[in-house]
């Protein structure tokens, strides 16, 4: 087993220089190359025009200009180089041939239409089960009429009793059950999310054990480490993979000491990812995490058995209002799982954050890898992302990062240990944090939710669901929209269209996300014409907000703000920057990189009073 100072380097070889034979094909002349420098003075020429680069900065500094750092203090550029390929620490790729296992998720507690679902979708393409049933829910009942031998099932945080009843069925199957059927004992997920308290640790290990032994008597996996519970949490993509890790070495410790080879240990665990709809930092976490746990069994002395992923699209991405934007999340977060190499794919229905998804949201969910394998063809390459510097980078810095998360998590006793875990769970608080400031300033633009909001739209109706938890990355938006502002703002349009649209819109959409509607004074021209819409038409409204353009907010925009004051505004907005080229005497402003969560709370605040 590995000991709690593992290495991330041993035993690691160098990764292969990517670079074409002498004589291979060529895609361009000698005519069609460039170098880094004609990049960086092209690109620099366009940040100019858009005003992201100042016109006497060097042409060098187009990098910091378009770096992003992810949550994980992970630097990613704006394109990749092939020095990027220079000094990595890890290799390997993933292993899957052709087609992902198609894995629809049935959630509920109603076995009878759980098993009508799960017929349905294994008639319409789907060629695996993810059941998510409540506590007391029959899983006999939701799988009859399901063969076990072709069509595998894997369960969602299953109880002793669920476990149980799988496994009976397992037993009864007349033929060799599939080996990718999961009796999917996870204790360390119960335990770090409160979901049962263990009075007797060497308790849930037996059981653990047993259920694992279990499942090898029947040519079936046993475990599954679950990353998705750590995810719905708000993690970075490191610490997702960092917990796994950890997660995945104490089973391999409990199953050893129990008799298990290393070998047999490894085979009979399932690891669970989410896929989110960043596409590039999916497709590299999947590789990461295969190439910590491929050097963790190498620690441990085991021979190479390949990491078995389950993906899941991310539940916390998925909006509530506008949910048909959740259709092309769902779809990038299919695709990066499909390019990252998972196993198995699950895509969870659109309309599933509004309740019981519908029969056209499963079909759309499990439809969604079914084009993208039989008709966009992604799974006929095995690793379509690898020798991409960018892709390569990306993944080996986020398997460092994935290593010293579960270094940390080690040093702290490991898993299972309350240190560990009340650990962990810091570092995630303040990673949702992070995610939360960026969402609120709109630097992390959510569609639908923060950008482009649709305060007229009518959501479908489905009947309640279970609960389940997730902190989704709009939540605050949305709490927002569920009780929208009882009066609106009134847009003070200042000119005529041409010069107001720009500022109007944005103030507009700005509105909206926080559940706040405006009425529009139109194309008007000057300080009373704008006044005697507001007088006719405001019906009480406290809150005006000014939009136009620099030049006339200069020439008549304090006489304006005057004369709405004087006409029963309470609370000027200016949509820009006030300013003495602007205004100067207003209550609020609204423009690029402001707190929107914040400014919004205070609009609402007065439309309240």
């Amino acid at each position: 087993m590995t000991d709690r100072d593992g290495d991330l380097e041993g035993g690691l070889a160098e990764p292969e220089e990517l670079q074409p034979e002498e004589g291979s094909l060529r895609l361009v002349g000698d005519g069609d190359t460039y170098d880094a420098a004609a990049w960086e003075a092209a690109t620099a020429a366009v940040l100019r025009k858009a005003r992201r680069l100042r016109d006497d900065a060097p042409d060098s500094d187009v990098w910091a200009a378009l770096t992003r750092t992810t949550l994980d203090g992970i630097d990613v550029a704006p394109i990749g180089q092939q020095s990027d390929l220079d000094g990595l620490i890890t290799t390997g790729r993933p292993v899957r041939a052709g087609a992902w296992d198609v894995r629809t998720s049935l959630v509920g507690d109603d076995a009878e239409a759980v098993n009508e679902a799960a017929l349905v979708d294994l008639d319409n393409g789907a060629t695996s089960l993810h059941l998510d049933l409540e506590p007391g829910a029959d899983v006999a009942v939701a799988l009859r009429g399901v063969l076990l031998d072709l069509a595998p099932v894997s369960l969602e945080r299953p109880d002793a009793e669920q476990s149980e009843a799988l496994a009976r069925l397992l037993e009864d199957t007349p033929d060799q059950p599939h080996p990718g059927n999961n009796l999917s004992s996870d204790p360390a997920t119960a335990l770090m999310f409160g979901e049962r308290v263990a009075d007797d640790g060497s308790r849930v290990a037996d059981a653990f054990v047993a259920t694992v032994r279990r499942a090898q008597s029947l040519g079936v996996l046993g475990a599954v480490v679950d990353g998705t519970a750590l995810h719905d949490m708000g993690a970075s993509d490191a610490q997702e993979i960092g917990w796994t890790m950890a997660v995945g070495v104490h089973y391999l410790r409990v199953l050893t000491e129990a008799g298990f080879s290393v070998d047999e240990a490894a085979t009979l665990v399932e690891f669970r990812y989410a896929a989110s709809d960043e596409q590039f930092p999916t497709i590299a976490k999947l590789r990461a995490a295969r190439r910590l746990w491929a050097r963790v069994l190498e620690a441990s002395g085991a021979s190479d058995v390949p990491q078995r992923q389950h993906v899941v699209t991310s539940r916390a991405m998925m909006g509530k209002v506008d949910p048909w934007v959740n259709m092309l999340r769902g779809t990038i977060a299919a695709f990066a799982a499909g390019v990252g190499g998972a196993d198995a794919v699950t895509v969870v229905p659109f309309d599933e954050r509004l309740g019981m998804p519908d029969a056209f949201g499963r079909r759309i969910a499990r439809n969604t890898s079914s084009l993208l394998i039989e008709e966009s063809h992604v799974a006929a390459v095995t690793d379509p992302a690898g020798g991409s510097y960018a892709v390569e980078k990306l993944t080996d810095d986020l398997a460092a990062a994935g290593w010293a998360e579960l270094g940390r998590i080690e040093a702290d006793g490991g898993a299972l240990s309350d240190a560990a875990r009340a650990g962990v769970k810091q570092r995630v608080e303040e990673v949702a944090a992070a995610r939360d400031a960026q969402v609120a300033d709109r630097s992390r633009p959510l569609t639908g939710v923060s950008e482009f909001p649709n305060l007229d739209e009518t959501l479908p109706e489905r009947p309640p669901a279970p609960s389940r938890h997730a902190r989704h990355y709009g939540w605050a938006y949305e709490a927002m929209r569920d009780e929208p502002a009882a009066r609106p703002v009134f847009l003070a349009t200042m000119g005529p269209i041409a010069a107001h649209t720009a500022r109007a819109t944005f103030a507009t959409n700005l509105f909206a996300a926080g559940g706040v509607a405006v009425e529009v004074a139109g194309a008007t021209d000057g300080v009373e014409a704008v006044t005697a819409v507001y007088r006719s038409e405001r019906g009480g409204q406290p809150v005006v907000c000014l939009a136009g353009t620099d030049a006339a907010y200069a020439e008549w925009g304090a006489d304006l703000v005057a004369a709405l004051r004087a006409a029963g505004a309470s609370y000027v907005v200016l949509a820009g920057k006030p300013g003495e080229r602007t205004v100067t005497d207003v209550d609020d402003s609204c423009s690029v990189g402001v707190d929107a969560l914040a400014f919004l709370a205070r609009v609402r605040e007065e439309l309240s009073r």
